[in-house]
C-alpha cells in the first residue's frame, strides 16, 4: 500500500510545483509560503479532529514531539527555499533540482538510522544527482 500512496505523494508534490509557479508570481514568497503552510495547517487538523484522533495529542512522548518539530522547521525551511527558488526558475528546472532531496535522504538514512543501501538504491541515487547536476547546468 506504501507504493500507492508514494505515487500519490509525487504526483501532488508535482502538482504542487505547478500551482505554486503560478502563485507565487507578483508576490513576495515568503508571504506565498506562510498562505500555502496555513491551508495545509486548516486541511490536516481537520482530518485529525474529523478522524477521531485530536485526543491521541495527549499520548504523544516528548522524543516523538522534539524530532516531529524539528521535521517541521526543517520542511518549513524546505518550502521557503523552494518557493524562492520557483520565483525566479523555471519550474521544470527546480523540481528536478529539489529531488536531490532524494539522495540526500538515502545518505542520511544509512548514516544515521543504520538502513542498507543496495547496488539498486545507489544505482538510483547517482542517476537522480546526474539529472540534477544537467539541470544545474545552463
Amino acid at each position: 500500500m506504501w507504493k500507492y500512496y508514494a505515487l500519490l505523494s509525487a504526483f501532488f508534490a508535482a502538482l504542487t510545483a505547478i500551482l505554486a509557479k503560478v502563485g507565487v508570481k507578483g508576490i513576495n514568497s515568503d508571504l506565498a509560503t506562510a498562505i500555502r503552510t496555513a491551508v495545509i495547517l486548516l486541511l490536516t487538523w481537520g482530518i485529525v479532529i474529523f478522524g477521531g484522533h485530536l485526543g491521541e495529542v495527549k499520548d504523544v512522548t516528548r522524543h516523538t514531539w522534539l524530532f516531529l518539530v524539528l521535521s517541521g522547521i526543517a520542511t518549513g525551511l524546505s518550502w521557503l527555499f523552494y518557493f524562492k527558488a520557483l520565483q525566479s526558475g523555471d519550474v521544470s528546472r527546480v523540481a528536478p533540482i529539489d529531488k536531490l532531496s532524494v539522495v540526500i535522504t538515502i545518505v542520511l538514512s544509512f548514516i544515521f538510522l543504520k538502513e542498507t543501501v543496495s547496488p539498486r538504491v545507489i544505482l538510483g541515487a547517482v542517476l537522480i544527482t546526474c539529472g540534477s547536476i544537467i539541470m544545474l547546468a545552463k
